[in-house]
């Protein structure tokens, strides 16, 4: 479908914290309540943004922004990021988490194991903002806090990344572009990093829940050892590769590994859907005979064709396609990679495994 439209932009929880920032500061500078405020983002992009909840006390101020993702499919979209601002005897700026704010759990990311998930350009943002207003051998503490985050987190992929209690407050550019599926990869990639950084060797990439199921199941992996990475395998496995990690299990159902068998490395439908024909492909190389062929050929699902070929006992087609998966794999990135690949059916049988699993 053809973009009538231009998509519309939003902003970061990043910005809405260096906006609520802001807007805290002034009230607790001049006792007075702000509308609203224009900041500057790391890219130099100027955006006056609305101010809800202002509260001034004697010794505090508090304020929120609602943060607008634009026309990105964002979970924290609506979600109010609030700031509370207090001067400090203590000299500089002390940045904190509190209510629906995440903390590192895991190494790997940009910040250490035990602080509030408050990105780095963030921070360096609500510093800047604070810098005007502090005077000599003083100091101020801010409070980013985000009421509904705890409950907005369990959409996100923070507890995979080891960040518990809450969201993350990011952004690089302080702008977020229409583009999910970027956004979707960054994460991904991210969760490479924090298996390397807790010593696995190996990514087990999965490409759903019957993947994730077996992985749990059937070969034991703690969840924080596999990343669930949907129809994004050429990314994922490039990334492996960029990384320095040098072994890969591919795990998932026939329907979208006889696709990456075929070459495909985006599996999603958009790309091509060959799944029948290429099943059927490969039970003739097999040696089916023509009636078999045809009956896969027939089918409207790769689960029923698996069916077809179960009833006659055949299955070599299987092997083949878990092979010649992973060969596309290797051939992708050049042999920088050791891919393993393990083909399963809907209820998460398993149908092939290249190599063969002891």
């Amino acid at each position: 479908m053809k973009q009538k439209e231009k998509l519309r932009k939003g902003f970061t929880t990043g910005t809405c914290a260096q906006a609520a920032a802001k807007a805290a500061i002034i009230m607790l500078a001049t006792k007075m309540l702000v509308k609203s405020v224009e900041v500057e983002t790391s890219k130099g992009v100027k955006l006056n943004l609305k101010i809800t909840g202002q509260k001034i006390g004697r010794d505090s101020a508090e304020c929120g922004v609602i943060k607008d993702a634009g026309d990105d499919l964002d979970v924290t979209n609506g979600a109010m990021i609030c700031a509370e601002v207090k001067y400090s005897d203590e000299n500089g700026v002390s940045i904190t988490g509190g209510e629906g704010v995440g903390i590192i759990t895991k190494p790997g990311l940009a910040l250490n194991v035990g602080e509030y998930a408050i990105n780095p350009t963030p921070r360096k943002m609500i510093t800047k903002e604070a810098a005007p207003y502090i005077s000599k051998g003083k100091g101020m503490k801010i409070i980013i806090s985000v009421p509904e985050g705890k409950k907005i987190a369990k959409r996100t992929f923070n507890p995979r990344l080891g960040i518990v209690g809450g969201i993350s407050i990011i952004g690089t550019t302080g702008i977020v572009e229409p583009k999910s599926t970027d956004a979707y990869k960054k994460s991904l990639s991210l969760q490479l990093d924090v298996l390397k950084a807790a010593g696995y060797k190996k990514a087990t990439l999965v490409l759903g829940y019957v993947g994730e199921r077996f992985c749990t199941e059937v070969l034991g992996l703690k969840p924080d050892s596999m990343v669930k990475i949907g129809d994004h395998i050429g990314f994922m496995v490039s990334e492996c590769a960029k990384k320095n990690i040098k072994k890969v299990l591919l795990i998932g159902h026939i329907g979208k590994l006889v696709k990456v068998a075929n070459g495909q490395l985006d599996t999603n439908i958009k790309f091509g859907d060959n799944r029948i024909s290429t099943i059927a492909r490969y039970s003739e190389l097999c040696g089916a005979k023509n009636e078999i062929i045809d009956e896969v050929s027939k089918q409207v699902t790769a689960e029923a064709s698996v069916a077809i070929l179960k009833k006659y006992r055949l299955t070599q087609p299987f092997d083949m396609i878990a092979k010649n998966a992973a060969d596309k794999i290797n051939e992708f990135v050049s042999n920088k990679l050791s891919v393993g690949c393990i083909l399963l059916s809907l209820s998460g049988e398993e149908l092939s495994a290249y190599p063969k699993r002891d």
